[in-house]
């Protein structure tokens, strides 16, 4: 059995919504092996996605299965991982597992992510 996880979570560990959202997720069940990183520390997972072009002060990102999944196509992955138990992943799965809906929604989320750093005074990452 590999010690390498089956998907790495990258997102901004000072965003009170990011964090919860990554707790919240119950994707260990379906995928195995999930690693959170934090897009603030130094990681390899952060030096993978930002030499992509992965822009992380505007989105997270994950790792699965050598490909890059950023912003709205992100989060309609992780919504078709969660298992479906409890109601956020139930909600969480019946908005984004929709692609459309998650490029429509996506910009509304990190704009309220951007309004949220700023009140509370933290600043951007700059990459």
């Amino acid at each position: 059995m590999s010690d390498s996880p089956a998907l790495t979570i990258i997102y901004d560990g000072e965003c009170p919504f990011c964090s919860q959202y990554v707790k919240l997720l119950k994707l260990r069940d379906a995928v195995g092996k999930v690693e959170l990183v934090n897009a603030r520390d130094k990681h390899p997972a952060v030096d993978i996605v930002r030499s992509a072009g992965v822009v992380l002060d505007n989105t997270m990102a994950i790792l699965q299965g050598g490909r890059i999944y950023s912003g709205a196509e992100c989060v309609t992955r992780l919504a078709l991982l969660s298992t479906g138990s409890g109601i956020f992943n139930r909600f969480n799965s019946f908005i984004f597992r929709h692609p459309t809906v998650s490029r429509a929604a996506y910009p509304l989320l990190r704009s309220g992510r951007a309004l949220a750093l700023r009140l509370l005074g933290r600043r951007k990452m700059g990459y």
